[in-house]
């Protein structure tokens, strides 16, 4: 069975492979841009959602550091913006969820905020994985976690609740371009930019046209996108993600086949994560990268 999964996962590398080689010279596609390590078409990208979250208190420090050591390919970064305009890690925009605080991360400072415990709550949810390093866990910034993992490590970032935050775009621009996250092209870029704001990619689009942006999309139903969809989607996206619930082989080989990357979320269970391999993904995002890591490797 082992080697089984290894010659499925060869062979659909193989496929996008050629599948890019197929594609017109000059055809302005993800597949295409898709070159350098971090977006390379030949490699099926494991995202560490909230970092290492199945394991540690979801974007914390522990928990992308955990990821990283997971084998993720990514650091995923959900953003919110404090009342003097800093960027934090924090996928909701209250704090009550993931914190000891309550109200919203808008009406805190940036020092009201780290005065907050962003781990214990991980111990209490999760008994079982409980560790006492977790306790009073900080919420990160954005730097914060550039400055930890530095230029050797890939990120992807999330505008979350744009509309909430005026300026939200120009300040994360402001900052990857600090840390020379950016590149003359997408295939040198350091960052994958998503949000489910299409208003807030074009605007990044606008502000750097070379950023590799990820549109996502929400659907309560059965996944459907047309031919007219996906033409408007690559002419400021490189690809696009969703609920891994919502999609069939049929809506991936679309995509694909548009020059799309697809990276779905939240995948968990390594039966799930095979099935999405071999549908044609190009990544999923996980809690567990260690699992994901094990199924790319056959084990």
């Amino acid at each position: 069975m082992k080697m089984k999964r290894r010659i499925k996962i060869a062979a659909l590398s193989m496929s996008i492979f050629l599948f890019a080689s197929m594609l017109p010279t000059g055809t302005a596609s993800a597949v295409e841009k898709d070159k350098s390590p971090g977006m390379n078409s030949n490699k099926l990208l494991n995202v560490a959602h909230r970092g290492a979250s199945g394991h540690a208190p979801e974007h914390t420090l522990a928990s992308y550091k955990l990821g990283d050591e997971m084998k993720g390919d990514y650091i995923e970064i959900d953003l919110q913006m404090t009342k003097d305009g800093k960027l934090i890690a924090m996928h909701d925009e209250s704090v009550d969820r993931t914190t000891n605080g309550t109200g919203l991360v808008k009406d805190y400072t940036l020092e009201q905020l780290k005065e907050l415990d962003a781990g214990s709550w991980f111990n209490e949810k999760y008994p079982e994985k409980a560790n006492p390093a977790y306790e009073g866990l900080q919420v990160p910034t954005l730097e914060q976690v550039l400055q930890t993992f530095g230029k050797d490590a890939r990120y992807y970032i999330e505008t979350k609740s744009p509309e909430v935050y005026p300026g939200m775009e120009e300040e994360l621009l402001r900052i990857i371009n600090k840390y020379n996250l950016t590149g003359v092209n997408e295939r040198s870029s350091k960052v994958l930019i998503q949000s489910f704001s299409q208003e807030s990619l074009l605007k990044m689009h606008n502000l750097n046209p070379s950023l590799p942006l990820i549109q996502l999309i929400s659907y309560k139903e059965p996944a459907t996108i047309s031919e007219g969809e996906l033409q408007e989607l690559t002419e400021y996206a490189v690809g696009v993600g969703m609920s891994a619930s919502k999609i069939d082989e049929t809506y991936v080989q679309k995509v694909r086949a548009a020059g799309l990357l697809i990276h779905p979320y939240t995948v968990n269970e390594k039966e799930q994560m095979m099935r999405l391999l071999d549908w044609g993904v190009t990544g999923m995002f996980t809690n567990y990268p260690d699992r994901l890591n094990d199924v790319l490797h056959g084990k």
